[in-house]
């Protein structure tokens, strides 16, 4: 497959009429959504701004390339635009954007067209090539530019000598979270400088369709430097013992001859294998929140999708699951064995096994989730869960010091016999012992939760929903939503009411600050407002963030005010919520009153939306 193959002359746009970032986004969809190339233009849309909350597309260099990969794709395209005068597009380099591809790559089919994406964007690391596209005259000359280019990369594609491995090898791993455009530019980036330094290199890449010239350990031990450019997880177990820069994707397309610099001088910090950098005669970080997060990110899906399945339950009857009770219904008992006997049943052992695996990397795993697997079935909960993963990965650790002297020919079956042999074992027999105790332990905290007062109950509730906002999605906003598990877990419901009012309310508040007072803020933001309803009402916290960072002394207190209110008023009217995730989406099956739970995420959003109102300056239009 062609780049013209998926570019025609109906998404070519040879002069944008966009004066800003979100504009410019809209029209090229508009684009795409005119040639038949979505099935749910709006799905897309929410796609594309998901993709840049992660980080910009603006790579720098005059070029953006928003992208995403979702089932709202009918047919794989790209959709191509010119600003001549440029456009903010908060580019990496800080200035304006000119040529702008869109691409809109789809679910479910085979991935072809992502490698030939890949080759789109190595083509526009070509400066000549870039200016040529700025001033074309037509659509036509636009597909025949991208045409010849292409031909000529395939002829150099086929001549390309094998590098062999060398002393003065350069390794580098690029991957950016949905790796279809930053990571090929980051790896085209990293060898032209090469070629240009006179340096040998070999790029592994981390894309959509899989992993491309698969580093050896051969390379891997014979390297005078590393680099890892990544923004997701890629192996790193191969790297022990190796000096490594590690740096954002975008590093490598910004700053490639810096660091291949670094890595031919032999620069970098001592990979010590337990996902994380040691420099030589430092001590490095405990990254607990790197692995905690790890777990509770991988754990989430399971959460979401199985509480939601769980609330849609629970609108048959709250008991209609149960074959003995006057509600029984067929279809909420098998959402039931779907959500709580299957999704809920994987969440502590997924929750561990990716601790586990964050800090020891994939010996970790398997010893993870049985330590997991133990405290859900020793009704340990949420607490023995984090204790098993952290447990399990520094075990492993552990074991890989004991075994470090045995003879290298039996090197390989330390991770598929020895590491998970005895990291099973030990964690499974330590885990056992502590079951019992954490059983207890979350009992009583149970029993203490049921006999507070109201006022105590107000207390907690102010507590939970300022935890929701002060960091919107951080480790205290993790904290709080994890604590609100465990108490659904142990069937005190109330606490996590607090803790999703508390959580909607960022959002929801900051969108409807910026219906009502269109002056405090740009165009930019009152689109973005627009998205944080859906974003409030979907019980995405994060979706805060970019009205947080651009303004935190007069955001952030209004957003934590909002939602201490909201957690106090769900506590001070007895509000309980069974389901752990689903925002707006599960409010019909809280306890207590649904009106008075909607009525208190409300009044919260309301607090938020004046006080941001009232703190923010006037915007000059």
């Amino acid at each position: 497959m062609k780049i013209t193959d998926l570019l025609t002359k109906e998404t070519v746009t040879l002069q944008l009429q966009s004066r800003n970032k979100s504009e410019v986004i809209k029209e090229l969809i508009d684009s795409l959504d005119g040639a038949g190339k979505l099935t749910d233009k709006r799905k897309f849309e929410e796609a594309i701004f998901a993709r840049e909350a992660q980080s910009t597309t603006g790579i720098g260099e005059g070029i953006a390339i928003p992208h995403a990969k979702t089932n709202a794709v009918e047919t794989p395209a790209i959709a191509f635009g010119v600003s001549k005068d440029g456009v903010d597009y908060e580019s990496l380099d800080g200035q304006p954007s000119q040529l702008f591809f869109m691409i809109a790559a789809s679910e479910g089919a085979n991935n072809e067209h992502l490698e030939t994406l890949s080759r789109l964007s190595s083509m526009l690391m070509d400066i000549e090539f870039r200016n040529a596209l700025l001033v074309a005259p037509s659509k036509e000359e636009v597909i025949r530019l991208i045409d010849n280019k292409e031909n000529v990369l395939f002829e150099e594609q086929e001549v390309e000598a094998v590098t062999s491995p060398d002393k003065g090898l350069i390794l580098a791993v690029t991957a950016c979270p949905t790796g279809i455009a930053h990571t090929y530019m980051a790896a085209d980036a990293l060898k032209q400088k090469a070629k240009e330094l006179g340096l040998e290199i070999k790029v592994e890449t981390n894309g959509s369709s899989g992993v491309k010239n698969k580093l050896t350990q051969e390379e891997i031990n014979n390297a005078s430097g590393i680099i890892v450019a990544a923004d997701k997880q890629v192996e790193m177990e191969r790297f022990n013992g190796k000096k490594i820069i590690q740096v954002p994707v975008a590093q490598a397309i910004r700053k490639p001859e810096e660091l291949l610099s670094k890595a031919g001088s032999g620069e970098g910090e001592t990979y010590k294998g337990s996902g994380s950098l040691v420099s030589e005669g430092k001590k490095g970080r405990s990254g607990f929140y790197k692995h905690l997060m790890s777990g509770v990110s991988n754990m989430l899906p399971f959460v979401v999708g199985g509480g939601i399945i769980i609330a849609i339950s629970f609108m048959f009857g709250i008991n209609a699951a149960n074959p003995d009770d006057p509600s029984y219904h067929w279809f909420a008992e098998a959402l039931m064995t779907i959500g709580g006997g299957n999704a809920f049943y994987l969440m502590i052992p997924v929750l561990a096994g990716f601790i586990a695996m964050s800090i020891a990397d994939r010996p970790g795993f398997a010893a993870g989730m049985v330590g997991g697997l133990i405290a859900y079935t020793g009704e340990a909960g949420f607490l023995g869960g984090l204790i098993a993963g952290f447990l399990a990965g520094y075990l492993v650790l552990g074991l890989r010091k004991v075994f470090s002297g045995l003879p290298a020919s039996l090197e390989g079956i330390k991770p598929v016999l020895l590491y998970p042999l005895f990291g099973i074992f030990l964690t499974g027999m330590i885990m056992l012992q502590l079951v019992t105790p954490l059983k207890a332990f979350n009992q009583g905290l149970t029993s203490w939760l049921g006999g507070l007062g109201s006022g105590n109950l107000v207390v907690l509730g102010i507590i939970l929903g300022a935890m929701m906002a002060i960091d919107m999605g951080g480790p205290i906003n993790k904290a709080a939503f994890t604590f609100g598990i465990a108490m659904i877990d142990a069937g005190n419901y109330a606490p996590h009411a607090a803790i999703m009012a508390g959580g909607m309310v960022p959002p929801l508040g900051l969108a409807l600050a910026t219906t009502i007072f269109k002056n405090k803020f740009n165009k930019q933001e009152r689109e973005a407002g627009k998205t944080c309803y859906i974003m409030g009402a979907s019980f995405i916290t994060e979706g805060a963030i970019p009205f947080a960072a651009a303004d935190p002394l007069r955001v952030i207190p209004s957003v934590v005010v909002g939602s201490a209110v909201a957690g106090a008023l769900t506590m001070l009217f007895g509000i309980g919520l069974p389901a752990p995730h689903g925002g707006l989406f599960v409010i019909p099956i809280v306890t207590g009153g649904i009106f008075m739970y909607v009525l208190a995420i409300v009044i919260g959003a309301a607090v938020t939306a004046v006080m941001v109102g009232l703190l923010k300056k006037r915007i000059v239009m």
